[in-house]
C-alpha cells in the first residue's frame, strides 16, 4: 500500500471516530439536560445529533421521551400542538422500534406516548390503544433489557394501565374491550417497580392510590411516606409529594 492510501485511510479512520464521538456527546448533553428538567434544550441536541447520525435508535427514543415531556406540561389550551407533539413522539417511538426490536426502551417509550395518547383522547374511546399500551410493556419486561430503570419504569406502566382501568366498573370496561384489566396484576408490579427502582416518588405515590382504591389503607400510608421522604429525581416530583401529602390528609382517620 502506498503512502497516499495509508494517509487516505488514516484521515478516514479518525474521521469516524470523532463522528463517533460527537454523536456520543450530544447523546450524553441530552441526558445532562434532561436531569435538569430542560426538555427544550434536550430536544435541541438531540435534534443536531439525529441530523448526524439518523436512524439511530438511541436518538430516536430519546426524542420520544423528549416530546412527551413537553406535550405532558403544556397548558391546557394547546390541545391540538399537544395531541400533535404526542404523535410525533409516537412516530419515533416507532421509528426506534424498527430499528432495534430486541431492545425493552424501544417498546418501553411507545406504551408511554400511547398511554399519554390514550389519557388525552379518553381511555374508553381508544380501548386499542390501552390494549397496545399492555402489550408494550409486557413485551419490555419480557425482553428483560436495559438495566433497572428501564424494567423498573415497565413494570410501573403495566401496573398504572391496570391500576387505572380498575377504577371504572366491569360494565364500562367489557363495553371497550379492556376487561382484562386486573388488580392483583397491578399490585404485583407496582412492587417489583418499587423493588427495582426504590425511592422513586411517583411509584409509590401510584401504588397507594391502588392500595387505597383496595382499602389497604395502612400500607397506602406507608407508601405516602416514602414518597414525602424520597429525593426529587422527576420534574413532576414536587406535585406529587403534594399529591401524597393530601392522600394522607384525607386517609388520616382510615
Amino acid at each position: 500500500m502506498n503512502k497516499i492510501s495509508k494517509l487516505t485511510l488514516l484521515i478516514l479512520f479518525f474521521s469516524v471516530q470523532l463522528f463517533a464521538q460527537s454523536v456520543e456527546e450530544l447523546i450524553k448533553k441530552s441526558e445532562e439536560y434532561y436531569d435538569k428538567f430542560d426538555n427544550n434544550a434536550a430536544l435541541k441536541v438531540l435534534e443536531q445529533a439525529d441530523k448526524l447520525s439518523p436512524n439511530n435508535y438511541e436518538i430516536l427514543w430519546r426524542l420520544s421521551r423528549t416530546y412527551v415531556d413537553i406535550a405532558e406540561h403544556m397548558s391546557g389550551d394547546k390541545e391540538d400542538e399537544q395531541l400533535s407533539l404526542y404523535e410525533k413522539a409516537l412516530d419515533y417511538a416507532n421509528r426506534s422500534i424498527k430499528l432495534a426490536p430486541d431492545k425493552s426502551v424501544t417498546y418501553l417509550r411507545r406504551a408511554i406516548v400511547n398511554g399519554r395518547i390514550a389519557l388525552f383522547k379518553g381511555v374508553f374511546s381508544v380501548g386499542k390503544v390501552v390494549e397496545s399500551v399492555k402489550d408494550d410493556a409486557e413485551k419490555s419486561i419480557k425482553l428483560g433489557n436495559g438495566g433497572n430503570e428501564i424494567q423498573a419504569t415497565a413494570h410501573y406502566v403495566l401496573a398504572r394501565t391496570h391500576a387505572k382501568l380498575m377504577q371504572k366498573s366491569w360494565v364500562a370496561r367489557k363495553v371497550a374491550g379492556l376487561s382484562w384489566a386486573d388488580y392483583d396484576v397491578a399490585i404485583t408490579n407496582f412492587k417489583k417497580a418499587i423493588g427495582l427502582r426504590p425511592n422513586y416518588v411517583m411509584f409509590y405515590v401510584d401504588y397507594a392510590i391502588a392500595l387505597i382504591d383496595g382499602d389497604s389503607f395502612n400500607e397506602a400510608k406507608e407508601q405516602l411516606n416514602k414518597a414525602l421522604n424520597s429525593p426529587i429525581q422527576d420534574e413532576d416530583d414536587k406535585v406529587r409529594k403534594e399529591e401524597a401529602k393530601k392522600l394522607l390528609n384525607e386517609i388520616k382517620n382510615k
